[in-house]
């Protein structure tokens, strides 16, 4: 989709962040109570979160689209938000933050080895993985602070998800036909490498939240499918919370 799509996405990230405004923060003062495994995990997932977007936002503005550059600004100041929802229920808890893990500069690396296109596939890779993490933690963790926290990232997940498969529609069908599936079938088993790295990391923590390391990846890997739909599609399609056969269950 052209310059329109991406205005309209401008609009609706200009709208979000009023509301996020107008509601204001969760109440820190009630405090969070975090199993140990919980807040480890929760701990590396606010590195993850805590990026400064310079790097997608340099090539954001290369691509040529100003509302698209405008909506990628947008979206890397809710992910600075979500990082800093994360610290300060970590600090609710009595936790502090982390100042770097592996896997995040590892995920940093490989987002910067090529042009916005591979760039939009390692970050949707991240985002997938994130969606699945966050409803768990929202549905399982047992503690209202954090499950509001988790909510509110994981809404906003919700949305990120089909805005990157709109950029990536475009980029994707720039590419000869034939290699077009390809790509998003090699993108499915970047996705599934990540997923298994995150259920061994945060194995605890998943099944404390009530998941376990191979439901997690399952649930990732299904909910790929509506991603993958999603950019081969003529238009882009939403990633919905739930997937049919999706919820909970220990593995």
């Amino acid at each position: 989709m052209g310059t329109n799509g991406f205005a309209e996405w401008v609009r609706r990230f200009e709208d979000e962040r009023e509301r996020r405004h107008a509601r204001g923060d969760p109440d820190w003062e009630r405090g969070a109570t975090l199993h140990p495994a919980v807040r480890n995990s929760v701990q590396r997932f606010q590195v993850g979160e805590d990026g400064d977007g310079a790097n997608l936002i340099a090539k954001a503005d290369r691509a040529g689209d100003p509302d698209y550059a405008r909506a990628v600004r947008l979206f890397v100041d809710e992910e600075r938000n979500h990082a800093r929802l994360l610290a300060q229920l970590l600090a609710a808890g009595g936790a502090p933050t982390l100042t770097g893990h592996w896997s995040d500069r590892a995920f940093v690396r490989l987002r910067r080895l090529m042009g916005l296109r591979m760039e939009l596939l390692v970050l949707m890779v991240a985002e997938v993985v994130a969606l699945r993490y966050y409803r768990a933690l929202r549905d399982g963790a047992g503690d209202p602070l954090t499950s509001d926290v988790a909510g509110r990232i994981l809404a906003d997940e919700q949305r990120h998800i089909p805005f990157h498969c709109e950029r990536l529609r475009t980029s994707l069908a720039q590419l000869p036909r034939p290699l077009r599936r390809p790509v998003t079938a090699l993108w499915r088993l970047m996705l599934l490498a990540a997923s298994l790295v995150v259920a061994a990391d945060h194995g605890p923590a998943l099944r404390r939240l009530g998941l376990g390391r191979r439901r997690f990846t399952a649930d990732v890997m299904a909910s790929s499918r509506t991603a993958v739909s999603a950019i081969l599609a003529a238009r882009p399609a939403a990633l919905p919370d739930e997937q049919p056969g999706t919820r909970s269950g220990a593995a």
